[in-house]
């Protein structure tokens, strides 16, 4: 095939994939009450407002700026909506409504912006590669999937919102908590053998600079849970005073929940002595075969009250991709195969905006038996983020994965209901602090 003949295809494509990932956001902060828009959901994170204004800003300084040395859209806004906030100290943004432009003017930004990084992509003279101090296709991938990743980020913010600041979208079905039979949970032993982390740099597959090198680590026989752990096994440890018993959690740990007097996941409430959840849109019966979602810290203090522990990133990627063949078999794009993912297959590219109960996908089972892999959860493991061997920042986001290479971020593997479906692919990784109880991330316990 002549590659100059492909090129305009594939500059299609990502125009098009483009212009999807504007739709989601857009329809994600429609579904907020305009009085609700400067509010402050999460406390260690911006204001709504500001994630208005950032999805622009962050393309036109990727494309316009770093890509294309244009100047600036405006240079003030360009700057304000630059970078969010990660603390991890317990330092929180004291800022005020008024300190935020009005959303009037945010439009007209965002709207100036979005006609001019469309002129740029559409004109055959500036979106030609050869203008572009980084290859196209990479840049154009970042603010996409930077884009989808906001998308998801943004739905646990708005989750934490009351039900009356928010509307439904249209067509929301109510949620359905009743529960089936119990899941037949088991341990899953998986045998001795190689997880292939990452993926090559020499090819042109997308990833973003910590998905980089590709390398095998021998990973010894071990057994983890079949199915994510539920609301109901966590509400066993609940019961039984393990918020309440400092043997079951590390000394930063039981700081933490003896400082902000946590006894329970965030999104469960207790009214006269009967659990409730917190659905994205009501308020419910604690539904006990969905994947219970808990920090880092709660889940690896459940691990310890059962005798396990969480998996460390190898581990997972061991018993969610490889197969009882051995080495002489490749690893499978996906748990399931090299199929690509479907609604069938799990919970996940913005199909729902809550979970579900586990064990609802068998076609998306891996080959050794672990149960939706992929979706209705993020997984917290016990590694530290850090860098792959060969790990190169992107030149023109040099901080995307290095600032956070600081032992105070956890990798945690899968999908949530709310994870596009690029970001399905094998060696995608997401990393948060232990501490952060907001995402939407569950958990298995392994023992070794």
């Amino acid at each position: 095939m002549n590659p100059t003949a492909s090129q305009p295809d594939i500059r299609d494509q990502l125009l098009l994939r483009l212009a999807e990932s504007r739709s989601i956001t857009d329809e994600l902060f429609r579904i907020v009450r305009t009085d609700a828009l400067y509010d402050r959901p999460i406390p260690e994170r911006h204001r709504i407002v500001f994630y208005i204004g950032h999805l622009e800003a962050f393309d036109w300084n990727l494309i316009a700026g770093h890509a294309l040395g244009l100047g600036a859209a405006h240079k003030e806004l360009d700057r304000l909506f630059a970078f969010g906030i990660d603390p991890v100290d317990g330092g929180l943004p004291r800022d005020s409504p008024s300190d935020w432009p009005r959303l009037s003017e945010i439009g007209a930004y965002n709207l100036r912006v979005r006609e001019g990084i469309d002129d740029i992509l559409k004109s055959h003279s500036q979106a030609s590669a050869s203008h572009w101090q980084y290859p196209r296709e990479v840049i154009l991938n970042v603010a996409i999937e930077h884009r989808l990743m906001h998308a998801e980020t943004l739905a646990y913010m708005l989750h934490q919102l009351s039900p009356d600041r928010k509307i439904p979208p249209r067509g929301y079905q109510p949620v359905d908590t009743r529960s089936r039979l119990p899941i037949a949970s088991r341990m899953i032993d998986i045998p001795a053998g190689l997880a292939t982390l990452g993926i090559p740099r020499a090819g042109d597959v997308f990833g973003w600079d910590n998905e980089f090198e590709e390398h095998s680590v021998e990973v010894p026989a071990f057994a983890i849970s079949s199915h994510k752990i539920t609301n109901g096994d966590f509400l066993r440890f609940v019961r039984e005073g393990g918020y309440d018993d400092r043997r079951f959690w590390s000394a930063a740990d039981w700081a933490w929940i003896d400082k902000q007097r946590i006894a329970h996941p965030h999104l469960w409430f207790n009214r006269q002595d009967q659990w409730f959840y917190r659905s994205m849109f009501e308020e419910v019966e604690l539904p006990l075969d969905w994947p219970v979602y808990v920090s880092h810290a709660e889940a690896a203090a459940f691990a310890r009250f059962t005798g396990q522990s969480l998996p460390t990133e190898a581990q997972f990627h061991r018993a969610a991709y490889g197969t009882p063949k051995g080495p002489e078999e490749m690893e499978p794009a996906y748990p399931w195969g090299d199929a690509p993912p479907d609604a069938g297959r799990g919970n996940f590219d913005f199909e729902r905006w809550d979970p579900v109960a586990v064990g609802s996908y068998p076609d998306g089972r891996s080959a050794f038996g672990l149960e939706e892999p992929l979706g209705n959860g993020w997984e917290w493991t016990a590694s530290p983020f850090a860098p792959y061997p060969g790990f190169q920042p992107f030149p023109f986001y040099r901080g995307y994965s290095a600032d956070f290479f600081d032992g105070k971020h956890f990798v945690v593997k899968g999908a949530s209901p709310r994870t596009a479906a690029p970001m399905l692919r094998r060696s995608f990784r997401n990393w948060f602090q232990p501490h952060y109880p907001f995402v939407y991330a569950s958990f298995r316990c392994v023992s070794n």
